[in-house]
């Protein structure tokens, strides 16, 4: 190929890229639209329905019937869901601490005490213990239940499945807790 049909070539592409670019400023010279300088109706949003909600929510969240939950789940299952726990934690007795920390004996333990691992400041400044409430819902989601943690995990929707880990959890204790 000689120099002269690379010279027709780079100039059939440059042909084209500049008759679409100049299709698209005469399509804006001829179908020029003027924004209307107020809006043809205005959204109103009530700040105090919205405040209502977000109260009525975290008071939901807050009166779950533990008991009731911890009925739903089975330690099958609990074994099961915490696989995907075991990436990170072990719950056997004398476990070593691997991204996260050992959860043998967690229930009933004060938050952040693992005196080799290094928690988040979060966590650490924590000052409630792992209760069943308390384990609910972090397991839910944990960055929003203890906001500045690094555990990132998404949670666990189901609550057959967040009561069958916290059963299984209780479960691998030297001393479990009696259920509520």
């Amino acid at each position: 190929m000689d120099s002269f049909e690379l010279n027709k070539i780079i100039a059939a592409v440059l042909m084209v890229a500049l008759l679409v670019i100049g299709i698209g400023k005469v399509a804006d010279v001829i179908f020029h639209v003027d924004k209307p300088k107020t809006p043809g109706y205005v959204v109103e949003v009530d700040q105090a329905a919205s405040t209502e909600v977000q109260t009525a929510k975290d008071s939901v969240e807050e009166k779950i019937d533990i008991s009731a939950l911890l009925a739903m789940g089975d330690l099958a299952t609990g074994e099961k869901v915490f696989k995907k726990c075991a990436a990170c934690h072990s719950i056997v007795k004398g476990g070593k601490n691997n991204i996260g920390p050992a959860l043998y004996n967690v229930v009933g333990r004060k938050v952040g005490v693992i005196n080799d691992y290094k928690y988040s400041k979060a966590l650490s400044e924590y000052s409630k213990e792992w209760t069943f409430e308390e384990l609910n819902g972090y397991l839910i989601k944990p960055a929003k239940w203890i906001k500045g943690t690094k555990m990132a995990f998404a949670g666990l929707r189901k609550e057959k499945d967040r009561a069958s880990v916290i059963l299984y959890l209780n479960k691998n204790s030297d001393k479990p807790l009696p259920l509520p």
